[in-house]
């Protein structure tokens, strides 16, 4: 195909993700930031004000008393749970359709997406690193690129197919040589196209590691690490997720043992229902 001009117009027929949410990451990476603040910035967002009272309402998160504001959503669940929610109601719009290039029905990249940036958070939080919402936000947008791209791949899938079962392509470098462009490299023009940070826009353009990258961001290598896990528990899998590099290399730099890893998974089991009720709250 090749026309990556037409390609990249179909950006703006993605739904921008709502100018509060960045204001909102702003503020929860600002370690000088009060919840003051962070309650201000929602309270003046009258749709997103509706839905973090809705979500902190309902049996998820099992509130003895009922909230009546923003103020009181901040006190009980605190800021981090409250910039959760804001992210996946942020990131929710685009996610949720199915995606036929991809094989992906209706509401599983969205699963996988919100799957993929809880484990990333919680891998950064082994790590120590202190920009764990930075990550999450971009994992949970990482794979945005398949939004637009998924009907170019319907249309081109078997020449994709060819490359992929034939020749011994990634799913993704297949993407790039038929297509012109792959998912995760549209990706990073769309967090560019929505001014994210030049750290959310690496991440995401990167978040499946290059071929021959000699040097990887820690952050980048913990996303790549927790879409693998995701692809390894049957997560919101599609046709490409079986056709992914494996970097051996990449798990071994970040010192997270078999074990850790095992851990990680056993325990997200107990948490899928938990993250079917915020999906269908989000």
């Amino acid at each position: 195909m090749k026309d990556i001009d037409a390609i990249i117009k179909d950006i703006d027929r993605l739904k921008p993700i709502p100018q509060v949410t960045s204001k909102v990451m702003a503020i929860v990476e600002d370690p000088h930031s009060s919840m003051s603040q962070l309650s201000e910035v929602i309270t003046y967002d009258h749709a997103l004000t509706a839905n973090l009272l809705r979500v902190c309402n309902s049996a998820y998160f099992g509130l003895t008393r009922r909230v009546d504001s923003v103020q009181q959503a901040t006190v009980y669940l605190g800021m981090d749970q409250i910039a959760d929610i804001v992210f996946l109601a942020g990131g929710a719009e685009n996610l949720k359709r199915e995606y036929v290039g991809y094989d992906l029905h209706e509401g599983e990249l969205w699963r996988h997406s919100v799957s993929s940036a809880l484990i990333a958070r919680e891998l950064a939080e082994k790590k120590g690193l202190g920009n764990t919402h930075l990550i999450f936000t971009a994992t949970l947008l990482k794979d945005i690129g398949k939004v637009v791209l998924s009907q170019y791949v319907a249309d081109f899938f078997k020449e994709i197919d060819v490359l992929v079962s034939e020749y011994g392509f990634s799913f993704k470098e297949a993407e790039k040589e038929v297509i012109g462009i792959d998912h995760a490299e549209l990706g990073g023009i769309v967090a560019e196209r929505w001014d994210f940070s030049p750290e959310m826009v690496n991440i995401i353009r990167n978040h499946h590691i290059p071929e021959g990258s000699s040097s990887v961001y820690v952050e980048t290598s913990l996303v790549y690490l927790a879409d693998t896990l995701c692809m390894m528990m049957g997560i919101g899998v599609g046709c490409d997720g079986l056709a992914c590099r494996f970097h051996q290399d990449v798990i071994e730099r970040l010192c997270f043992s078999e074990r850790d890893m095992q851990e990680i998974m056993a325990g997200f089991g107990e948490k899928l229902q938990q993250i079917e009720d915020m999906v269908s709250l989000s």
